[in-house]
């Protein structure tokens, strides 16, 4: 797409996937406006950076350094080859859920039990306390409002990593505005609405069962089974602070990617493991147990 540059009048063009754009010769920040489409509405709610690029490479370098143990040695020394800021779309999804559910309940009691035992030879009776559980079939209705569930709209960040750097403190969200974004990457929905939905329904399915297995009476359940329709849903996009960082640690190997949150400042990224180190450790833990071995035959 071809953007005029407001303020020096450079013709620019801009990705498709891209909302903003920085002019190469003034620097002036741009945003781009696109007719809205059902999978590329304009963004209802933003969430402002709060983490600095110091601190975000700060923090991704101290989580480095934690799980270094067992990655190669070269990955202690890793340099930060690129550091961008990016706003994620993200689909924010809230809903009704009405469940109908089956279970069994288990109720706890305790009783008397008589019993025989053998002491010193001789064969003796006495009484000791059991727990024993009474089942019954129960089938009944559960309603929920389920608010903010967030997936991801970037092809680019699979919603499992978005929601390794989750949560974000919601009740920061502002009403989108452009001033927000202009200057920073910002990223255009790119995953059709009908694919994010289904996401967000089966993540929600996902905490109905944690709900609904505490919501059961009794002291126990067993063959907990639901089925669940969903009402007023609502799903708008926000845009996400992330900071995404490439620390290069081996010039043969591709950089390794880090997540920050450009919020609260949880950090996600994976870290190589070193088969050399593994293969020394577990060579060194057989010589200790073929050690002990020996020690404990000889005596």
């Amino acid at each position: 797409m071809n953007l005029s540059c407001q303020s020096c009048g450079a013709q620019l063009v801009v990705a498709d996937t891209l909302r903003t754009a920085s002019c190469p010769y003034c620097a002036a920040p741009s945003v781009v406006e696109r007719p809205p489409s059902r999978d590329r509405p304009p963004p209802t709610f933003a969430l402002g950076f709060v983490q600095t690029p110091r601190k975000a490479q700060e923090l991704a370098r101290q989580n480095l350094l934690r799980r270094s143990f067992w990655a190669p040695s070269s990955v202690r020394n890793a340099s930060v080859e690129e550091l961008r800021g990016i706003y994620v779309p993200a689909w924010l999804y809230s809903a009704l859920a009405e469940s109908e559910f089956s279970a069994t309940i288990g109720e706890n009691y305790t009783e008397t039990e008589t019993y025989t035992t053998t002491e010193n030879g001789r064969t003796v009776t006495k009484t000791r306390q059991v727990t024993r559980t009474e089942w019954r079939p129960l089938e009944g209705r559960h309603a929920e409002y389920i608010p903010d569930v967030i997936v991801t709209a970037s092809s680019g960040l699979p919603n499992e990593e978005l929601e390794q750097v989750e949560p974000f403190d919601l009740r920061g969200l502002r009403r989108y505005d452009d001033a927000l974004v202009a200057g920073w990457i910002s990223e255009e929905p790119s995953l059709p609405q009908e694919q994010c939905l289904e996401q967000a329904r089966a993540e929600v399915q996902g905490l109905l069962k944690q709900r609904l297995a505490a919501f059961m009476p009794g002291d126990s359940h067993r063959n907990l089974s639901y089925s669940t329709r969903f009402h007023q849903e609502a799903l708008v996009v926000c845009l996400l602070p992330v900071w995404v960082l490439a620390l290069r640690h081996d010039p043969k190997a591709p950089p390794l990617r880090f997540l920050v949150n450009g919020q609260t400042g949880k950090v996600y990224g994976r870290v190589p493991v070193s088969w050399v180190k593994v293969s020394l450790a577990v060579l060194l833990a057989l010589l200790v147990v073929g050690a002990l071995f020996l020690l404990l035959k000889s005596r």
